[in-house]
């Protein structure tokens, strides 16, 4: 008989965030157990949690980052969310082989469309043609979203990302999770909290705003530990990843294109990326970066060249990434690694007025890399709520405009991850309200998979 479970991904959580400010958190964590994740590059979203959910390592899952290249459409996929490029068996359909009774509720996390799971809740803004993007999410079964929607709310979309983030949405989140629980009943509920992830990437995990944040993603985590204990599920609470902290980012395709490999296209005056006509070009995410090389005899060359750039740690090409479980057809010929304190950045322009109109926006599928400054307003903008009111009147009224508030100064952003080799007390935990064997070993973050099946299934736990 499936034992009910929930697992908590509380983003960012590190020892160094337990603490006063965290009593819900320090509770669990004393009267259980607590581990901690050794995490496999690159410790970003979508391939960590699809390392989590399949038990496999992204050689064979296919998930080499939060974005990668096409190399038959010539193009850059960023954030995209059908679970079909997940490759390998989620743990929900392993747990379904020893019990079909397993049932599995999907709360944001990624790659959560058209997948196996029973009931599924993702973010799906609407998209209009006028420029609007109107609050949405997807779910499954269909009529979900309505049931939701009507009790808590649109999807508070622009607490989600951007430079509105904040606890909203994972209140929002922890709500539906406790209604699609009461309604549904699944035996596996997977919950993603993102709340303490804005402040460690806008502030650092040095500064002393970061309290406050884990104070409030605390809050979230209790009613959610309370709603489960008063119906006899088991809790695991986990991180992806822990952030450090950054002060300098590495403009990886500005090198490129300052070398003549990265090629761009002018489009009414402003550069854009020409990725199938480059020589070479990076996918830069947070502090991995994949280098996409289109002629295999200058991979040598451009590995020496990145491995001179200040900032780069390592270069890992074919060799180094099949050692490291990396080599997938999806990631790039290099594969670079950022030193401590160091990040990579996207843009490839080299004046800032001949930026792509979207650089200036919350845009996180056509910005061909990741960009941490979405979640900034423009300090440079006088009265920055009369400006943004302003366009949304405009939008209002039926006027396509930009909504151009997102800076481009990359010194803004104080925290990042994405390394593995981090100092302890800054690396992701897992606690479980039961010791796990072998307390002092970290857990493999693919061995995940593993704790979630022996909660679902082991009886003395």
């Amino acid at each position: 008989m499936p034992y009910p479970t929930a697992v908590i991904n509380v983003v960012g959580l590190t020892t160094s965030i337990l603490g006063d400010h965290t009593p819900h958190l320090l509770a669990l964590a004393k009267a259980g157990s607590v581990r901690r994740l050794r995490l496999e590059f690159p410790a970003v979203t979508c391939s960590v949690q699809a390392s989590m959910l399949t038990g496999l390592r992204p050689i064979r899952h296919g998930i080499v980052g939060n974005g990668w290249y096409d190399r038959d459409l010539s193009e850059v996929h960023f954030w995209k969310q059908s679970n079909r490029l997940v490759h390998g068996e989620k743990v929900w359909e392993a747990a379904r082989v020893r019990d079909p009774s397993v049932t599995c509720a999907n709360l944001f996390w990624w790659f959560n469309m058209y997948s196996s799971a029973d009931v599924s809740v993702t973010p799906r803004p609407m998209y209009k043609a006028d420029g609007r993007k109107i609050p949405d999410c997807h779910t499954r079964p269909a009529d979900l979203r309505d049931r939701l929607q009507a009790e808590l709310g649109a999807f508070p979309l622009f607490n989600f990302w951007g430079p509105g983030a904040s606890i909203v949405s994972s209140r929002w989140i922890a709500d539906a999770a406790m209604r699609v629980h009461t309604w549904h009943k699944p035996t596996l509920s997977l919950i993603y909290l993102p709340h303490l992830d804005y402040a460690l990437q806008k502030l650092g995990p040095e500064h002393a705003g970061v309290k406050s944040a884990a104070a409030e993603i605390d809050g979230q985590v209790g009613r959610l530990l309370d709603y489960f204990n008063k119906h006899g599920v088991r809790v695991i609470v986990l991180s992806e990843y822990g952030i450090e902290p950054v002060t300098e980012a590495i403009p990886i395709n500005r090198v490129l294109r300052q070398a003549g490999a990265l090629k761009v296209r002018l489009e009414d005056g402003l550069e854009m990326l020409d990725a199938g006509a480059s020589d070479a070009f990076a996918v830069a995410d947070h502090q991995a970066a994949h280098v996409y090389v289109n002629d295999p005899a200058q991979v040598g060359h451009l590995a020496a060249m990145c491995a001179s750039i200040k900032g780069v740690a390592r270069v890992l090409d074919r060799k180094a990434q099949t050692e490291m479980e990396l080599a997938h057809r999806r990631a790039g010929d290099l594969v670079l690694v950022a030193e401590p304190g160091h990040w990579f950045s996207y843009p490839w322009w080299l004046d800032d007025s001949r930026a792509p109109d979207f650089a200036r926006t919350v845009d996180i599928h056509r910005k061909p890399g990741y960009d941490p400054l979405d979640l900034f307003i423009n300090p440079k903008l006088t009265l920055p709520s009369l400006h943004i009111a302003f366009k949304l009147g405009l939008r209002k009224l039926g006027f396509r405009t930009l909504l151009d508030v997102i800076p481009l100064d990359t010194r803004l952003v104080r925290g990042s991850h994405g390394r593995v080799d981090m100092p302890l007390p800054l690396q992701p935990l897992l606690i479980t309200r039961k010791p796990l064997e072998d307390p002092d070993e970290p857990v493999p973050c693919h061995r995940v998979h593993d704790v979630i099946l022996d909660h679902l299934f082991r009886p003395e736990l």
